[in-house]
Order: structure tokens, then C-alpha cells, then sequence
């Protein structure tokens, strides 16, 4: 009995301390009933159905979980990796002691290799007590700990005249040594230079020095530092705490490289800044030319190439999921293009080639061409590739054609493996459906989804899979995230999860995307793992696929909840600001009028009969003329403010016409700053649809859409936008486009799918209950026969006691899972899932 109040009484207490969206939570409950038929097993699950999905963005790989400790080892940084990056970045020239003089540049004269043409020349005039050169890491330095090994290499050569010893020193920023080394660089052709330096102390923030106190000229390339103790000890590796963060995932697959990084860049060979060539990753790491990256600031070293990846995928037991490009880029490429660029049909083979040849170094025997370069680079064994994915995100005509080419290709070579085709970036709209026609129309084997979307899309769209077409191909939801790493956007994720489940006889492969991020390198943001040079963290949503994916089970169990949430209180209404924006587009408005809902006050009008005074402009070219308001510029996201921060509940009328450009009308409401408001998107995506967009911490997406008619240059629109509470309805010409209801917590009062693991033979409900109030739930088991449940079990339960919490360096399990023994567990009992968590109830049979 102490039990039974002790939890009701924490319950109450998690109740009233959760307040995101809510003025007052109230200590009440839901009830419910949540039937399982087990004698009635549903579909088998995809054994394949959790996976990771990889870029080197945000420094994922070098910096990263490529464990070389060396930014720049290669001298070939430059501006095309960003406007602050070049051939010295992270190098500084170390002089030390009286009269100490010396000089460094970069040069090419005489490299390496044709692939890695940049190399430091170190001119010694006068050595005083020490000079040369200092490499100052990644983050904060260079992560050592007292007691580990540390493997150095070098290219070098020098000139007759020098003839010193060269220290290898690992040291603190004010000189302190935690470790050195030497070598003896004895001649004047490029030889490679190794040896290990053992740290005497700790350091999060120490720097490799390469000093000497000789004279004369001495040229490096390839300078590189690696801890011994990788993941595995695999030389040339991945640093060790974050893959076994991954590990700690059990991915089914590792989709790799990419990403926008696969089709992104030029198609020039020796270009800077070029799409991703595989079969340049697979070299010795010192002829693997570098290339820059559409995500800026980060140089690829190809260090973590394509031998990498099937290698750490071996070892994660996943299976490599590989993608290459289609010879369509839609970005621009500095110096080269401004946007889209299509390998002209006639030029597709080499490319098409490209993708065999990649299978055949997977799985070719040593016989072949690849599998013997593969078997050399000590992997004689086969990686077993299943799957390969043709581009990514492409959505147009020329990339059908181009995807029929590599999918008959293939077929015809290598039948068993699965082609994964394309649907666009987006969850929903006409692109989305175009690619999901065509897609069926060539038979794909899987079509990619990918969405960013707002955390309550995902809870209204649990159900999103369960009338797809189970006749046509399969899903891989390639990339999906809330665009947060709050407990809240784990929470909607958890839900999604649910159905994902429910439907896995469709959806086959699902990741989570981006995978890492180093906390001081951020092109992304959301990731689900952030580290810097010392530290790792999971994020909640981190979690939540760890849970999923160790709870995942093979046959979803069939079963039934109904219910009724606990009363969830007073529900806070959208409030903010209006604002008028536009993309790519020119137009004007007019006749702008905010009218107070509940009182009729008028809380802004204007003609603009005279100036624009209390308009904001945010950017853009705006001006009143002739009783409008001119929006004059072609750039995008161009934005002008007005009104107050503290209006909920009301309607905002305008109207609106289209002078030029790509696109509609952006009409911002519920604006609290600029990076929190809403918009309703008037003929965005090309003119091709309507939809209503959240930006949260400045993470923008759609929470409800609809393909729509183009609007038209010169016609003038009436735009109507109620906002009563959370409730939003957009009209178009009087006509309703949109009603949507912005609530926390989701449409269903529980989230939820049963499964069975086949070899424990137990049972798993995931439950998700994404309100303020407790559910208390009759769950009843029928059709058990000669099964039956033990009376003790486990429930594994992730909570916080916020909706905004997070996981950090400082505190990485702030929000962290929780496994605890329940007993009392029968054919019939009673479980209370606690508000705004989520639980993994594991039910023991015999």
C-alpha cells in the first residue's frame, strides 16, 4: 500500500512539473484499455529495421570519429573549405630560444604524389634552442591520457645541409611535455617516418610540436597522429568512444556516405570541391586526394574511406548500406555553377560504371578486378552488400532517367541486390508524390523518405504507414528528425517509432539523421551524438532509438487501446507577432487589418495611405507606393515586421499579388522573435504547394501541407490566417486550405505497438504517452492458450523532469532511461504509464 501512494505521489509531483504549452497541469488521470490478441500474430518484422545513417558533417568524420588527432595533415586546406581555411590552418612556425630564426611556406613543386600535392617546406636560417612547427588538434587540442601510446608517421625529406634529429613532442600550451618522440630524417627523397610516443600526464588541451634544432631545409607531408587504442585497435580507426556509442545502438545497417555529400560538387576531377568519387577513398590514406565539402568548413581527408566504411560496418554488424550519385547536383559549386547541374545522358556510363564496380568491391570474389584491390587491402572476405542507393533526394524527370539506367544496370549484373530510389526531401507535397509515382512506375526496391519536421507532426503522424501500398516497394526513411534533442522531440520521435513498428512490413530500414556532431564544429543541428575532443554524449532521442532498437522484437503482436487522456489543463495559445516575407518572389501587399477574436478591437490596420512607420523591415527592398506595400527584392527569406508579441487570438486579413519570381507569399504569424514564429507558405516549393511552417530555435518546418495551384503574376489574393488558442485556419479567397490544431501531446491519449522477441519468447509493449496526465490502463492479454505470463517483469522508462530537458557534456544522462522490476503481471493487470515518458514493458512467458 506504501508502494501504491508513494506513486501516485511522485506521479502528481511529474505531473505539476512538466509546463511546456500548459499554464497549469492538473493531477488527474487517463484511463484505458489496451487489448493484445496473441493468438492473432501479425506481420513479421524487418530484422533489418534500425539502422545509422552517416555524413561527414558537422566534423563527423575527421575531428570526429575518424580517430586522427591532426587537423590539416596534408597542407591542402584552403578557401574553397571555407573563407577563413587554408594550407596553414591549425599550423603555426615554433622558434624558440635566442636568435632563433626560421621560415615556413606551403609548396608544390615537388610533392609526394600527384594526389597530395601540398607540402610544408621549413626553412632554418637559426635554430636557437629549437624551431619548427606546431599542429594545434581539433576543439580545445590534442585529447591525451597519461599512460596510453600514441602512433606518429611523417613524409619527409630535407636537404644535404640538415642533418639533426627531428623531436616529436607532445606538450602544453604554456610547454609543459607530456610525451616525446624522435626520428632521424636521413634522406632527401620522400620517406615515410614512425614511431610512438607514450604520454607521461593527461590533457585535454595539448599541442604536437615538430622541432629540431638543425639547419638548412626540411620538407613534411602526411603529418599524423593516432591513438593506439581505436575501436577494435584497428590502425588507421575510429576513435573508440564514439563507436562504441554506435555500437551501443545494435544498428541493423550503416548507410554511408552520405547525404547531400554524395552529389554534391563539381564533376571535374581535379576540381577543389567535387562530388564524392568512392574509388578515391580506397588508396593508401597519403594518395587519397582531399576534397572540400558543400558542408563548410569541412575538409575530407578520405581517411574514413570506403574500406573504412565496409570495415566498421563488419564490425558494427550492420549491414553497409553505400549510396552514390545519379550525375545530378543541385547546389551550387562556387567559381563553377550556380545550381543545378545533370550529367548529359551520353556521359552517364563511367558513372553507372561507377556503381558495378562498387558492388564488385563489396562482394566480387578475389578473381575479379575489385574484390582482388579489396582482398589487398587485407579483406579477402566478401562485406555481403544487399542494398545500394542511387542519389539522394533528386526529384525530377532526369533523375528517373537516370535511376532507370543504374536500376537495369544492375538488375542485370547483380539481381540480388535491392536499388533504393528517391522521393525528395520532404514528408509530403507534390515532389513527394511525383517521386513516389515514378518509383512505383520503375519498381524500385525501396524508396528513401526523408523529413525534418515539427515535433507534433510526428505524433499527429503515427499512423502515417498503415494504409501504404503493401504491393509497391518498400520504405527506407533514410533521414528523419523533430528538429530538436529536447525530451519533447524524443518523446514525439518515441511515438512516430510506434508506428513505424506497426508497419514494418513496409517500412524496412529506418535511421535517425545527422548521427554526430562535434560540438564546436556545427553545420546541423539537430544530431543525435555530440562530442568534443575528450567527451561523448547521447542526446534523448539517442534513447530512444537505443530502445527501440535492443526492445524491437519480430512479430508485432495485434492490439487494441482505447481511452481518454486526464483533463491537461489550460492549453497556452499561440502568441506572437504578424509579418510579411517572401522568397524569390517580388510582390505587394495591401489592406493589412489584425482584429482581436474574443473582443472585436482592432489591434493593427494599415493602408499604407501613408508611410510604413511601424513596419519592421527584417530584410529585403520594402517601400509603400500607391497605397501597398512593395516587397522589391529577388533574394530569399526577405521579412518586414510589425505588431505586438503578446497578441493570441485573432484574425489576420490582407491581400496580396505576385509581381515576379519563383514563388508566393510567406505571411508570418504567432512571431515571438525570429527564430520562433509560425508562417503559412503560399505557393511554396516552386510554386507547387501551400503549407503551414513552425520554426523552433530557428529549425524551420512544415507541420501541415497540400499540393495547390500556382499563384499567378498579377492577380490579386485575399489571405485570411484565424488563430484561435492553438487552433490555426488559413483561407485563400475565402476557400479554407488549411485547419490545424497546434496542441502538445499529440491526437491519440496513448502511443503504442505490442511485439514478441521469438527467442526469449517474451512479450514488449512500447508505450508512449505523451500527455500531462498519467494513463492508467487495463491491459488484458486473450488467446495465450498454453503461454503464460510470469508474474514478475521489467519496465524500462525514459522521463525528465522537463519537456525542454536535454542531455549535455556536463550532464550527459540528464534524461536517461531507467529499468526497474514490475511485478503482479498476469493475463490481466493493471499498469500506469507516468505522463510524458516513455516505457519498454517487457512481459516474461512460459
Amino acid at each position: 500500500m506504501f508502494d501504491v501512494l508513494l506513486t501516485i505521489l511522485l506521479t502528481i509531483t511529474m505531473v505539476l512539473c512538466f509546463n511546456q504549452g500548459f499554464v497549469e497541469a492538473k493531477p488527474n488521470v487517463g484511463h484505458g484499455e489496451l487489448t493484445i490478441h496473441y493468438d492473432q500474430p501479425g506481420i513479421v518484422m524487418s530484422e533489418n529495421l534500425y539502422g545509422i545513417f552517416f555524413e561527414d558533417i558537422n566534423h563527423g568524420a575527421d575531428g570526429g570519429l575518424y580517430a586522427e588527432m591532426v587537423q590539416n595533415r596534408s597542407f591542402e586546406f584552403s578557401n574553397a573549405d571555407g573563407p577563413n581555411m587554408h594550407s596553414l590552418t591549425a599550423w603555426r612556425l615554433v622558434q624558440r630560444g635566442s636568435g632563433a630564426s626560421a621560415a615556413i611556406r606551403v609548396e608544390n613543386e615537388e610533392p609526394l604524389n600527384s594526389k597530395n600535392k601540398n607540402y610544408l617546406a621549413l626553412r632554418i636560417t637559426n635554430s636557437g634552442s629549437g624551431v619548427g612547427i606546431m599542429n594545434t588538434g581539433y576543439n580545445t587540442g590534442f585529447n591525451i591520457e597519461a599512460g596510453k601510446k600514441y602512433d606518429f608517421s611523417v613524409y619527409a625529406r630535407r636537404t644535404e645541409s640538415f642533418d639533426h634529429p627531428v623531436r616529436i613532442i607532445l606538450e602544453s600550451p604554456t610547454g609543459r611535455v607530456y610525451g616525446e618522440a624522435q626520428v632521424t630524417i636521413a634522406s632527401n627523397e620522400w620517406t615515410k617516418y614512425t614511431t610512438t610516443i607514450t604520454a607521461t600526464g593527461s590533457a585535454t588541451n595539448a599541442r604536437l610540436v615538430i622541432i629540431t634544432t638543425g639547419r638548412g631545409m626540411v620538407y613534411f607531408d602526411m603529418i599524423s597522429l593516432f591513438p593506439q587504442e581505436t575501436f577494435l585497435n584497428r590502425p588507421n580507426g575510429m576513435r573508440k568512444d564514439i563507436a562504441e556509442m554506435l555500437v551501443d545502438l545494435k544498428p541493423a545497417f550503416f548507410r554511408f556516405p552520405g547525404g547531400c555529400i554524395v552529389h554534391a560538387g563539381s564533376y571535374q576531377e581535379d576540381a577543389p570541391y567535387r562530388v564524392y568519387r568512392w574509388k578515391d577513398t580506397i588508396a593508401d590514406v597519403a594518395e587519397r586526394p582531399v576534397s572540400a565539402s558543400m558542408w563548410q568548413g569541412n575538409n575530407q581527408s578520405f581517411g574514413l574511406g570506403f574500406y573504412e566504411y565496409f570495415v566498421f560496418a563488419e564490425d558494427l554488424g550492420a549491414k553497409p548500406i553505400p549510396h552514390v550519385t545519379a550525375g545530378i547536383d543541385p547546389h551550387p559549386v562556387p567559381g563553377e555553377r550556380g545550381g543545378w547541374y545533370t550529367v548529359p545522358l551520353s556521359e552517364m556510363q563511367p558513372w553507372i560504371d561507377n556503381a558495378l564496380d562498387l558492388i564488385e568491391f563489396a562482394n566480387g570474389d578475389i578473381t575479379t578486378e575489385w574484390g582482388a584491390k579489396r582482398a589487398a587491402m587485407g579483406h579477402p572476405e566478401p562485406f555481403d552488400l544487399e542494398y545500394i542507393g542511387i542519389g539522394n533526394e533528386d526529384i525530377n524527370r532526369e533523375y528517373y532517367e537516370r535511376f532507370k539506367m543504374f536500376q537495369a544496370a544492375i538488375n542485370e549484373k547483380y539481381p540480388e541486390i535491392k536499388v533504393i530510389s528517391s522521393s525528395g526531401p520532404f514528408s509530403h507535397g507534390v515532389e513527394f508524390e511525383y517521386g513516389w509515382r515514378f518509383s512505383k512506375e520503375l519498381q524500385a526496391d525501396l524508396v528513401d523518405e526523408h523529413f525534418y519536421n515539427d515535433p507534433n507532426w510526428f505524433l499527429n503522424n503515427w499512423d502515417r504507414y498503415d494504409n501504404y501500398d503493401r504491393h509497391g516497394p518498400k520504405v527506407f526513411i533514410g533521414e528523419y528528425a523533430s528538429k530538436g534533442n529536447t525530451f519533447y522531440n524524443a518523446l514525439a520521435e518515441a511515438a512516430f517509432m510506434t508506428g513505424i513498428e506497426r508497419n514494418s512490413d513496409i517500412v524496412e530500414l529506418a535511421a535517425y539523421a545527422p548521427l554526430l556532431a562535434n560540438v564546436d564544429y556545427v553545420n546541423w543541428s539537430p544530431n543525435l551524438i555530440w562530442f568534443d575532443n575528450s567527451r561523448v554524449y547521447g542526446t534523448p532521442n539517442y534513447y530512444v532509438q537505443k530502445l527501440f532498437s535492443h526492445n524491437k522484437g519480430d512479430i508485432v503482436i495485434p492490439s487494441q487501446f482505447t481511452g481518454k487522456a486526464g483533463e491537461q489543463g489550460e492549453i497556452e495559445p499561440i502568441t506572437g507577432n504578424i509579418g510579411l516575407a517572401t522568397w524569390e518572389t517580388q510582390a505587394l501587399f495591401k489592406d493589412i487589418k489584425v482584429v482581436n477574436n474574443l473582443t472585436g478591437e482592432v489591434l493593427f490596420a494599415d493602408d499604407f495611405s501613408g508611410s510604413a512607420i511601424d513596419w519592421r523591415p527584417q530584410s529585403g527592398s520594402w517601400l509603400v507606393q500607391d497605397g501597398a506595400y512593395y516587397q522589391r527584392s529577388g533574394g530569399t527569406d526577405r521579412r518586414a515586421i510589425v505588431g505586438s508579441a503578446d497578441w493570441s487570438n485573432y484574425t489576420l486579413t490582407l491581400k496580396a499579388t505576385k509581381l515576379s519570381g519563383q514563388e508566393g507569399f510567406l505571411i508570418m504569424f504567432g512571431r515571438k522573435d525570429d527564430r520562433n514564429y509560425y508562417w503559412w507558405n503560399i505557393g511554396g516549393w516552386g510554386n507547387t504547394q501551400h503549407a503551414i511552417e513552425k520554426a523552433v530555435d530557428g529549425s524551420r518546418g512544415s507541420v501541415v501541407a497540400k499540393a495547390a495551384q500556382p499563384i499567378i503574376i498579377g492577380r490579386e489574393y485575399q489571405i485570411k490566417i484565424v488563430v484561435e488558442g492553438r487552433r490555426i485556419r488559413c483561407y485563400l479567397d475565402n476557400q479554407l486550405i488549411h485547419d490545424y490544431t497546434d496542441a502538445p501531446g499529440g491526437n491519440q491519449p496513448l502511443y503504442y505497438v505490442v511485439t514478441k522477441e521469438i527467442v526469449s519468447g517474451d512479450i514488449i509493449i512500447k508505450a508512449v504517452n505523451a500527455k500531462a496526465t498519467p494513463m492508467v490502463s487495463n491491459i488484458t492479454l486473450t488467446g495465450l492458450g498454453d503461454t503464460s505470463i510470469l508474474p514478475e517483469g521489467t519496465a524500462t522508462i525514459l522521463t525528465a523532469n522537463s519537456l525542454d530537458a536535454t542531455n549535455s557534456l556536463a550532464n550527459p544522462k540528464n534524461v536517461y532511461p531507467v529499468t526497474k522490476s514490475v511485478t503482479g503481471l498476469a493475463e490481466q493487470f493493471e499498469y500506469t504509464f507516468p505522463a510524458y515518458s516513455i516505457t519498454i514493458l517487457r512481459l516474461k512467458t512460459k
